[in-house]
């Protein structure tokens, strides 16, 4: 119990520090807690013009890794794109600027994460909190974004495996492009340096070369 009321707390003070900012350009956050998970915690900010940032946090939770690599915190610039972006705003405005009860409290649904949607802006702001709601557009844009990070994460450990564990970069690859077919990753122009990277060097096999190729093209989605 007191480990979710620090998590609470913790999620309020996030809320009552971001309506107190007062931004020239409409933004949303999103926050996302799992300590099951790794990283346990993530924050990413989106603008209107698609500009936005990703910054995660890793926590205690051991996750298995056969090649030993291990979630590290994420602090990076991102940009987002349509639909995606042009979704995030249009809802956030038709719902209230996210202060609605999106909660779904009459249903008993497994916990998948503490989720956090803010809007503020020269027109308004809000924010709810919740880990499952019957509001399907709020459920896709959550969905959504947590595909985005997914992405980013994948790009994370792209890089490491280009660096310690070239081997491996194919089977990654093929878990992203089946994540890309599922629409469990989205945004995959996020890492586009890192798949140019690999698709660019002679030394990895040319099978995870052509597939990062095609994510690159977009013929994985």
């Amino acid at each position: 119990m007191k480990k979710i009321l620090l998590a609470i707390l913790a999620v309020g003070c996030t809320v009552l520090a971001f309506a107190q900012e007062s931004p020239q350009k409409a933004r949303i956050r999103f926050i996302f807690e799992n300590p099951k998970l790794q990283p346990s915690t993530y924050v990413m900010d989106v603008y209107e013009d698609g500009s936005g940032h990703f910054q995660s946090k890793t926590g205690t939770a051991a996750v298995s890794d056969t090649e030993g690599i291990t979630a590290q915190p994420l602090n990076e610039d991102i940009k987002i794109k349509d639909p995606l972006l042009s979704q995030l705003f249009k809802i956030a405005r038709s719902h209230n600027f996210f202060d609605v009860a999106c909660e779904s409290t009459k249903s008993k649904v497994a916990f998948t994460g503490k989720k956090a949607l803010m809007y503020t802006g020269p027109d308004g702001d809000g924010s709810c909190t919740f880990n499952w709601s019957r509001d399907q557009q709020i459920m896709k844009i959550a969905d959504d974004l947590i595909a985005t990070a997914y992405t980013l994460q994948v790009g994370q450990r792209l890089s490491l495996e280009h660096e310690h564990n070239r081997l491996g970069l194919d089977s990654e690859l093929e878990s992203l492009e089946q994540a890309v077919k599922q629409g469990q990753a989205e945004q995959i122009q996020n890492i586009a340096p890192q798949l140019q990277s690999i698709a660019d060097d002679s030394s990895v096999m040319e099978r995870a070369r052509n597939r990062a190729r095609q994510l690159l093209s977009g013929k994985s989605s």
